[in-house]
């Protein structure tokens, strides 16, 4: 998808600011007890999510979040399809005091690549 330039510059700095969580640290960053939050409209939440994430759509973040998630020190994985809105999702976190707030590199898209059947060559 072609974003403005506008947009890509702060989605870019928002990335420069949050930690990315590669998708092969994600299960394991997940049963340390990060929590996943799926920060999509609520259809793309109902098409496909990582099991067990929070919901809260990124228009509504940030008057939502300390009704789901009151803990400024909870380990906070946001993402998104892929980097952009996860990492300004992550961004906005931090600057609201939640401490430990980072994206899923690649976002669920990578992930799901990440995690599905590898397919051995004969």
């Amino acid at each position: 998808m072609a974003y403005s330039e506008k947009f890509q510059r702060l989605a870019d700095a928002a990335m420069a600011q949050v930690i990315g969580v590669p998708p092969e640290q994600v299960d394991e960053w997940i049963k340390q007890g990060g929590v996943a939050l799926d920060i999509r409209d609520k259809e793309e939440h109902d098409a496909d999510h990582l099991a067990g994430s929070l919901h809260v759509s990124r228009g509504k973040l940030e008057m939502n979040i300390e009704g789901v998630i009151p803990d400024l020190h909870a380990r906070v994985l946001c993402y998104c399809n892929a980097n952009n809105r996860g990492a300004l999702s992550a961004n906005t976190l931090r600057q609201m005091g939640y401490v430990n707030a980072c994206y899923l590199a690649g976002g669920l898209k990578g992930y799901r690549i990440w995690s599905s059947p590898k397919t051995s060559l004969k």
